[in-house]
C-alpha cells in the first residue's frame, strides 16, 4: 500500500511524504503507483520551476519513499499553495476508488 502523508501547518500543506508500493498490479503495469508517482513528481518539479519557494526533497527508490518540505512553511507562495492543493485533490481522487492500495493522511506539523 502507498501511504501519502500531507504535512499541514495552520491548514496549509507545507510538505508531504509518499511511501510504499501500491501492489495493484505487477511492476510496470501498476496504474495506481504510476498515477501517484506522476502527481508527486510533477508537484515537486512544478514548485521548483514555477515558484521561488525553497524546499528540501529526498527520495529512496529502494523503499519507494519521496519526502518534500518547504523550507519556510510560514511564507508559502500562492503558486506553491495551489500546486500542493492540486496534489491533495489528485491523491484523494485516486484513493477514493482505490483505498485498499492508497491511504491519504493529514498530519499537523
Amino acid at each position: 500500500m502507498i501511504t501519502v502523508t500531507l504535512l499541514k501547518k495552520a491548514d496549509k500543506i507545507v510538505g508531504f511524504i509518499s511511501e510504499g508500493h501500491a501492489a495493484y498490479d505487477d511492476s510496470g503495469k501498476d496504474i495506481v503507483c504510476a498515477a501517484v508517482s506522476i502527481l508527486v513528481i510533477n508537484t515537486v518539479n512544478s514548485i521548483e520551476r514555477f515558484t521561488l519557494d525553497e524546499f528540501e526533497a529526498d527520495q529512496d527508490a529502494e523503499d519507494a519513499t519521496i519526502t518534500f518540505s518547504l523550507k519556510n512553511p510560514d511564507l508559502v507562495s500562492e503558486k506553491a499553495e495551489v500546486l500542493l492543493n492540486a496534489l491533495e485533490l489528485g491523491i484523494k481522487g485516486i484513493s477514493a476508488g482505490n483505498d485498499e492500495y492508497l491511504q491519504v493522511i493529514s498530519k499537523e506539523v
